[in-house]
């Protein structure tokens, strides 16, 4: 699998395949077994500066306010706290959080703890941009809102960013190119280019006669996998 400098790819696959081993081997929080994982063309080793990484959960210190929370990256990255507090309070204003930097994560919604992730990891200007199902918590309006946000946040940007996620419409609506693969344990089944004008609304874009073919096109790769792993998990239960 390769992703190209500034671009936004989308990882799809059946449940336990290893797509969220695929981040981790990225980030270097994990060593691969076998093969090789090159970030611009050297090995990883160890875990990088100018990665960002996106939990499924949200990331937040639940004892920081939200400016705290959005500054602690720099600071220990060394910014000096008047310049951290600065830009934190920029990627703030970004994601519309700049009225609730002394609130408190569980003073927020999921929404808005979400935002507080994005901002969080975007101030630390991260050439790559892993992403673990970050929005599959919140409810389906919330969803569409927070996808239509992080395109807005990730455009100019020029980090390239991996996106994991269970929901085909979601890949599609969000990528350049879309990644399926196989049955555990994973190999890269295929790969799809999406090719929708940007800039993108989401659920303008789902409307789209193109949107629909792109789908069904996938859907054909991804749910045979898909299938595959069903049967693997009911001959275990028999």
């Amino acid at each position: 699998m390769t992703v190209d400098r500034g671009e936004f790819v989308a990882v799809v696959g059946p449940t336990g395949c290893g797509k969220s081993t695929t981040l981790t081997l990225v980030s270097g929080l994990e060593e691969p077994t076998e093969g090789d994982v090159l970030v611009g063309g050297e090995p990883v080793s160890g875990i990088a500066e100018d990665v960002g990484f996106v939990f499924q959960q949200d990331a937040v210190f639940p004892w920081r306010t939200v400016l705290s929370n959005v500054m602690a990256g720099p600071r220990f990255r060394g910014v000096p706290k008047q310049e951290a507090r600065e830009r934190a309070r920029q990627w703030l204003t970004r994601v519309g959080l700049e009225a609730f930097e002394d609130r408190y994560p569980h003073q927020l919604s999921g929404g808005q703890r979400k935002r507080v992730s994005l901002a969080a990891t975007f101030v630390n200007d991260p050439k790559i941009l892993l992403m673990d199902e970050p929005f599959s918590a919140l409810d389906v309006q919330t969803r569409a809102l927070m996808s239509d946000e992080l395109l807005d946040l990730w455009s100019g940007t020029g980090a390239s960013v991996v996106f994991v996620t269970h929901d085909l419409e979601e890949s599609i609506a969000l990528a350049d190119k879309v990644v399926v693969m196989t049955a555990g344990p994973a190999t890269v089944k295929e790969v799809f280019e999406i090719d929708l004008p940007r800039p993108r609304k989401v659920e303008q874009v789902r409307l789209q006669t193109e949107f629909t073919d792109i789908y069904r096109e996938i859907w054909s790769s991804l749910g045979e996998e898909v299938r595959i792993t069903r049967e693997r998990g009911a001959g275990h239960a028999a």
